[in-house]
């Protein structure tokens, strides 16, 4: 039985609204960088380059480098993200993809717009990410891909994952919608597999101000694919090579992702340091904290707790006025 606790970057009087500890106060993050982000909206507006502006370039450019890419394509949203992703790998009808059970649902969603079937492989009990000693079982003929999930900020065991892939000539495809610098043995996540989506929803440690999502790829053919398939699969304006999608990331949005780009390092760090400060005031409150793998460095997208009676828990935190999930 699961809650996820507040987990921000603020001081505790920044949480407050109307007397209640928010568990997201994007309304105080703005505040923070209100300067910044005016202006830099206000240049677009001026400039009226509303759809792939020099912005989306620029920001493409500037998350690739933070993730150690040398491929960022941004997209709609983070599903459409894992879509392109799957079909950029020529995922479709009669394919299996194989991923966790214990993810968001835009992950089973993602495969079955591609036209695939989703194969649910149970999560590692201590870390919550996919049990990587169930993948190489779940492979059938039909098997195309593995679609590892970074969840809550915590890097899957890639390694593993990768032997079984190349094994068996399987494309990787990391979900990592809720891993924005969060690493694995020294590696960033988005950059192990072939193709990797991320999501840029508001409430994520990189979030725009409305939806948004990138695909990486250490691989030029996969991006070109993804490029093309963004923007209606044109690669001259009116001269479509193949069926694509209207899945673009607003400059608005990429302006916004710029600015809050140059302080994900700093934003990462403060939510580790919350983290092992929860980690000590819980310690023998017999709540079950999260354990971090020893290849991982995590980024604590939401510190997720185990609790004995989830409604009793509940109610408490509804009593104290403090936002959590259950």
């Amino acid at each position: 039985q699961t809650c996820a606790l507040p987990i921000w970057i603020h001081r505790i009087k920044a949480y407050m609204n109307n007397g209640k500890i928010q568990f997201v106060d994007l309304a105080a993050q703005y505040q923070q960088i209100k300067p910044e982000v005016d202006a830099a909206m206000a240049k677009v507006c001026a400039r009226g380059d509303f759809i792939l502006g020099e912005d989306v370039k620029l920001f493409e450019q500037e998350f690739a480098v933070f993730c150690k890419a040398p491929h960022c394509l941004t997209v709609a949203n983070g599903t459409e993200a894992l879509q392109l992703a799957l079909l950029a790998c020529g995922v479709g009808p009669g394919d299996e993809v194989i991923t966790c059970t214990h993810t968001f649902i835009a992950t089973v969603l993602a495969i079955h717009q591609a036209g695939a079937k989703p194969v649910l492989v149970d999560c590692d009990p201590q870390y919550y990410t996919i049990d990587t000693a169930q993948v190489e079982r779940a492979i059938t003929p039909r098997t195309k891909a593995i679609m590892p999930v970074h969840l809550y900020g915590q890097p899957a065991d890639m390694n593993p994952i990768l032997e079984v892939a190349r094994k068996h000539k399987l494309y990787v495809i990391e979900d990592a919608c809720q891993a924005h610098g969060a690493e694995y043995k020294g590696r960033r996540c988005g950059t192990m597999g072939d193709i990797a989506a991320f999501s840029f929803y508001p409430g994520k440690n990189l979030g725009a101000y409305g939806d948004g999502g990138a695909v990486t790829t250490m691989r030029a053919d996969l991006a070109e694919r993804v490029w093309l398939l963004r923007n209606y699969g044109q690669k001259v304006k009116y001269e479509h090579i193949l069926k694509g999608f209207n899945s673009r990331l607003d400059t608005l949005q990429a302006v916004v992702l710029r600015v809050k780009l140059r302080r994900l390092e700093q934003w990462n760090e403060a939510r580790r340091k919350a983290a092992a400060k929860y980690d000590k005031l819980l310690a023998g409150k017999g709540v079950v904290t999260p354990k971090v793998a020893p290849y991982a460095k995590p980024i604590y997208h939401l510190y997720v707790v185990q609790v004995p009676d989830r409604k009793k828990q509940q109610a408490a935190f509804d009593a104290a006025n403090v936002s959590h999930v259950i």
